[in-house]
């Protein structure tokens, strides 16, 4: 087995844990490679991007956080290669194990004795009034929020083509089973089984109580385009990462992604744990 590391450089313990993560998994004589950024954290080299990993490797270790793991995602791309999250510090929705716990993550690779689960991700397309399109992927959500002029914006959302609402608010989130922990959840969206087949649509802040989140079917395609094009531009953002300025005119279209995020969970840790962990149920 080969295993792949990439590491946030900004987490304070980063070097410390990718040194004791080679130690240990040298023992169990597990091939290591790192990423050629996570490399310079150890004053090392490496040729390798997070991509030639995703190629390389059986398995790609990923050290931060929940922030981390997403920035991983989008780095790498489209892939088939399984991601251990292993958080440098707390627990995230998303990470496998903490740094405290490596012994558990080394023996699990050795034993075999972890499970595989697939997310789905959305792809999201931007059209342009000169014909022009911009696509990428989202983990978590995509957001359209309001501008500068601190107004409300008006958006009208179409479901397979059939008008849904048209929303008066701050600005929509759709978000995936993933992502109905992060910004949707703020927003007052509900929580989706992270294996859901579907997706929702939170408005945030609604001029109108009666907007109310909408679970979607996985095969639906949603559409959103401004109800006034001669408001003033309003933000667009992919996982909370790069915030866009979108002018009134373009069209957004959203659907469920060809290709998806395979998380590595430790044998016995599940999903549901850390939600109870993460909001402090009883």
């Amino acid at each position: 087995m080969k295993v792949g590391i990439i590491a946030n450089p900004h987490k304070a313990g980063a070097a410390n844990t990718i040194h004791a993560l080679t130690t240990l998994l040298a023992k169990y004589q597990i091939e290591v490679e790192l990423e050629n950024d996570s490399a310079n954290i150890i004053q090392s080299s490496s040729p390798y991007s997070a991509t030639d990993l995703a190629k390389r490797c059986d398995v790609l270790a990923v050290l931060g956080g929940d922030g981390t793991m997403l920035n991983a995602a989008h780095r790498i791309g489209p892939t088939d290669t399984p991601m251990a999250g292993i958080n440098i510090g707390t627990l995230g929705f998303l990470t496998s194990c903490t740094d405290d716990e490596l012994h558990l993550f080394a023996e699990a690779l050795v034993e075999q004795s972890f499970k595989v689960v697939p997310r789905i991700l959305l792809q999201t397309t931007i059209s342009y009034a000169n014909g022009n399109t911009e696509s990428d992927f989202a983990v978590n959500e995509i957001t359209l929020t309001r501008g500068q002029t601190g107004r409300l914006i008006s958006i009208d959302a179409y479901i397979d083509g059939a008008l849904l609402n048209h929303y008066h608010a701050d600005g929509l989130i759709v978000a995936t089973p993933t992502g109905s922990t992060a910004y949707s959840l703020a927003a007052g969206g509900p929580l989706l089984s992270p294996i859901a087949k579907a997706f929702v649509v939170t408005p945030i802040c609604p001029h109108s109580l009666t907007n109310r989140s909408l679970v979607l079917d996985e095969s639906s395609v949603v559409e959103l385009v401004s109800a006034d094009p001669t408001e003033c531009p309003s933000f667009y953002s992919i996982d909370g990462r790069e915030v866009i300025e979108l002018p009134a005119d373009a069209r957004i279209e959203v659907k469920k992604a060809d290709h998806q995020l395979h998380l590595l969970r430790l044998k016995d840790r599940s999903y549901f744990s850390t939600l109870r962990q993460k909001l402090h149920w009883g």
